[in-house]
């Protein structure tokens, strides 16, 4: 699963040909969960609000940035990494 971002210890990946609806995996201390494009929490649990506080504000500046990724995804494209949080 190709990563698109890294920041402070927190791991963002998209997969190339996934089902919607459009979401991202995000992995902190060995912890996994799936957050969809609004923030919000799928699946899984990372037990860092602090972690998931951060994921939801890159979520938040970098959104139109995923939508295109998941479309080239969905297209079978190669998608494009995102910046970090600094």
């Amino acid at each position: 699963m190709p990563v698109i971002s890294k920041f402070f210890g927190i791991i963002i990946r998209l997969f190339y040909d996934e089902h919607d609806p459009p979401h991202l995996h995000a992995e902190y201390q060995r912890k996994k969960s799936v957050f969809d494009f609004q923030g919000n929490v799928i699946r899984g649990g990372l037990f860092s609000k602090t972690a998931t506080r951060l994921i939801r504000e890159w979520i938040d500046l970098h959104s139109a940035e995923l939508e295109a990724d998941w479309k080239l995804a969905k297209a079978g494209k190669q998608i494009r990494k995102i910046d970090p949080l600094t």
